[in-house]
């Protein structure tokens, strides 16, 4: 088999900003109608999914397409052409190997028009000026500048005996393929009989890039516009061609060189640049050795790679030597032959075929399916595209066995667990087994002939064996095993066990092989069962415990245990506490315990982290407010532990008093009004005193903070009299308080 793949060399096919985007290529036939009078058809060609230039025509960008007629070398007409009537041409290429994108085709455009030309001893040249060509073009110097002259002339010669010019026959190839021979009928047709001679011609150069650019690029009718008008005469200059590799008679390199046969034009060769050519092809026509016309078509050609790539492949048990397909077949005549090739929408012919005893039997389906008539080798091929150069072969060498035959047995005992014994009982018509693969569907494997295994879960297990023979023929057999013997020990954890009443124990069971589909049943010595297969019990009262359990696998084997004085559950204490007072304070921190516990010996206390005790009832100081967390450990005699835990609350007061009555005499006896208390705490404190006619006399925010009698403590001597006191704030936990008092001053 090989290894086939195509590659698209022409990059403006790929890229949206290489891609073709102007007119590439055209040509102007003739037709004589008589009286001076002649149809000229003009035929311009672009890609059909173009960026850039349309076809000339009223309404576009340039306007319509211009034809200037000249006689010798002045201008004789001008004229204005109408729509063109445009066709697709899609790539007409039958190599299979050249995968085209969906959007590569051309459009043609063809103008027909009429002109009068008075039999002149001068010749008359016909031209339409068009720019641009391609940027990507290869053969070119800067092709994206270089604009085209499509022209003919109709001599004086071809004038006097009302000639007709030849016609092209066929539409040039749109891609040709590089390092594969060419082989082209550019051939034309004239409908005088007159001899016609085939050349490889220089194109003209046309119109530049005048006005391609919007407004204020420059004037699109220029004679460097991008379609002149009117066209400039002749001579025309020539394209300028990128040397020494390419002219215009080698326009594409090629090894042997394209040419153009004189007499068929038939333009042969092979091309080995991938690229984008301009190519010229003139034809000139003779009558009795007198030149009437020449036509020149100018083209561009592109140039890809066709690489074949479609690739055979079956499904195979073995490759060797890179394309040769063995099948094997083992008990089996019939054999079916799976197609595995690759870029199926590129295969048209499928062909099998096979040697069966000197007579070859062929099919031309996808797959195959093969009957042979005995055991033996055989050799066949699969053929893809026989014939062309987009086919490819696999060589297939098919190996019909003897069959063979996986078979076992097993022994075990079904009531006590233990191992299972496997005895394979496998057969093959080649005479020897080779290998054992053995899978006991619980994660273990063996290699053995005759393994033993023994499983952790009952259950019913897959078992699967697979044999192969000397000759690589393989075979798998499948058997169900139903595997529910009882355990051959019970084994519970833990396997002593002392706590303190009430005790939760957890019977740990690592019995094997057990699960829900065996029968438990458990006797945890209290009067109490259970028939989970491990259980969790509470033992509430102290005591000395015998524990048994029964299990009974699902087809009836059963087995027992008994576990006497397994679990000792001691007397716990229990943990109690009161306290006094009630309702302590910061003003009362002091806290007496009294101990309210059961079958303690010894007491450990805990205050709030910070403080400790072993006293049976003792006594604490709480150095600071709010709850303050408690816990009483009591231990019983045999080291049973209860515990027990009170938060309390040790509630932070705040006191204020106001006095009545002050002297401010200066005697430092009774001096000020100030109240007193315990204020720590307290917060948005505000005491404010007012006189008889509502005037305020004194403010303050500190409680700390007095009057001395003069107004906001300066200044003149109240006088004496009675005045209101007003006093508020917030206790430590928010609470507000408002007071109200009297002040007598006496001076």
């Amino acid at each position: 088999m090989r290894a086939l793949t195509i590659i698209l060399g022409i990059l403006f096919f790929l890229s949206p900003t290489l891609r073709a985007a102007h007119i590439i290529g055209g040509e102007i036939t003739y037709e004589c109608l008589g009286n001076d009078s002649y149809q000229f058809t003009m035929r311009i060609y672009r890609d059909c999914d173009s960026g850039g230039a349309l076809f000339d025509a009223p309404g576009n960008s340039v306007g319509a397409a211009t034809i200037t007629i000249f006689r010798g070398s002045g201008e004789f007409d001008r004229l204005s052409l109408g729509a063109p009537q445009i066709r697709e041409i899609p790539p007409d290429f039958e190599n299979p190997c050249l995968i085209l994108p969906p959007n590569v085709c051309v459009e043609e455009g063809v103008y027909v028009f009429n002109a009068i030309l008075p039999q002149s001893a001068d010749n008359y040249t016909i031209s339409y000026q068009r720019c641009c060509r391609n940027e990507s073009i290869t053969n070119l110097i800067d092709p994206g500048a270089s604009g085209a002259t499509y022209t003919v002339e109709v001599t004086a010669e071809s004038q006097a005996q009302c000639n007709n010019s030849p016609v092209f026959n066929n539409f040039p190839p749109i891609i040709i393929c590089s390092n594969q021979p060419l082989n082209f009928d550019h051939s034309a047709s004239d409908a005088d009989g007159d001899q016609l001679v085939y050349e490889l011609c220089t194109p003209f150069l046309g119109g530049g890039r005048d006005g391609s650019g919007g407004p204020g690029s420059g004037d699109p009718n220029s004679p460097t516009g991008v379609a002149p008008n009117p066209d400039l005469p002749p001579p025309y200059d020539p394209v300028v061609f990128v040397q020494p590799t390419y002219s215009a008679i080698a326009p594409l390199a090629g090894d042997p060189i394209v040419t153009i046969d004189p007499v068929t034009g038939i333009i042969t060769g092979t091309p080995t640049i991938i690229g984008q050519f301009v190519v010229g092809v003139c034809v000139r026509e003779f009558r009795n050795g007198v030149l009437l016309s020449t036509v020149q078509r100018d083209f561009q050609f592109n140039v890809a790679s066709c690489e074949p790539f479609v690739s055979a492949d079956i499904r195979e048990d073995e490759i060797i030597n890179g394309n040769e397909y063995v099948v094997n077949s083992c008990g089996n005549n019939t054999v079916e032959f799976i197609n595995q090739s690759t870029q199926e929408e590129f295969i048209d012919v499928v062909n099998w075929s096979f040697d069966i005893n000197g007579s070859v039997q062929t099919v031309d389906t996808w797959d195959a399916t093969i009957t042979f008539p005995s055991e033996g080798t055989y050799e066949g091929q699969l053929i893809l595209n026989p014939g062309t150069t987009c086919g490819d072969t696999a060589n297939i060498f098919v190996n019909v066995y003897p069959d063979i035959t996986a078979d076992f047995t097993y022994d075990y005992d079904t009531c006590v667990a233990g191992a299972v014994n496997f005895f394979d009982q496998s057969f093959t018509g080649a005479g020897e087994i080779i290998d054992w693969s053995w899978d006991f569907d619980d994660g273990g494997t063996s290699i053995e002939t005759n393994p033993e295994f023994l499983y952790d879960a009952p259950g019913t297990k897959q078992v699967a064996l697979t044999v192969r023979d000397t000759n690589d023929c393989e075979e798998t057999v499948i058997e169900p095993i139903y595997w529910v013997p009882a355990p051959a020990e019970i084994i519970v954890a833990p396997n002593i066990f002392v706590g303190c009443n009430p005790q939760t124990v957890f019977f740990d069971n690592l019995s094997s092989p057990i699960d829900e589909t065996y029968d438990i049943l458990w006797d945890f010595g209290d009067g109490t069962t259970g028939t989970e297969i491990s259980p969790e019990h509470v033992y509430e009262e102290p005591g000395i415990y015998s524990v048994t359990v029964d299990i009974v696998s699902p087809i009836g084997c059963a087995i027992g245990a008994a576990f006497p004085n397994w679990i000792t559950v001691r007397e716990a204490p229990e943990a109690g506490f009161d306290y006094t007072p009630d309702n302590p304070t910061n003003l009362q921190p002091d806290v007496s315990f009294i101990d309210e516990s059961k079958r303690a010996k010894f007491w450990d206390w805990s205050f709030d982290v910070e403080g400790f005790s072993t006293e049976q009832n003792p006594v604490y100081m709480f150095p600071d407010t709010g709850f303050q967390e408690v816990i009483q450990i009591v231990t019983h005699e045999n080291g049973c532990q209860d515990s027990a835990l009170i938060l309390i609350d040790v509630e932070p007061i705040v006191t204020y008093f106001l006095p009545n009555a002050f002297t401010p005499n200066s005697d430092s006896v009774n001096d000020i009004f100030i109240g007193n208390g315990v204020y720590e705490g307290m917060t948005e404190f505000e005491m404010t005193i007012w006189n008889r006619w509502g005037e305020k006399v004194f403010e303050t925010d500190d409680p700390n903070e007095g009057w001395n009698g003069q107004k906001n403590n300066v200044g003149q001597m109240s006088p004496n009299g009675v005045y209101v006191v007003l006093v508020r704030y917030l206790t430590p936990r928010k609470v507000p308080v408002n007071l109200k008092g009297f002040a007598t001053l006496i001076n």
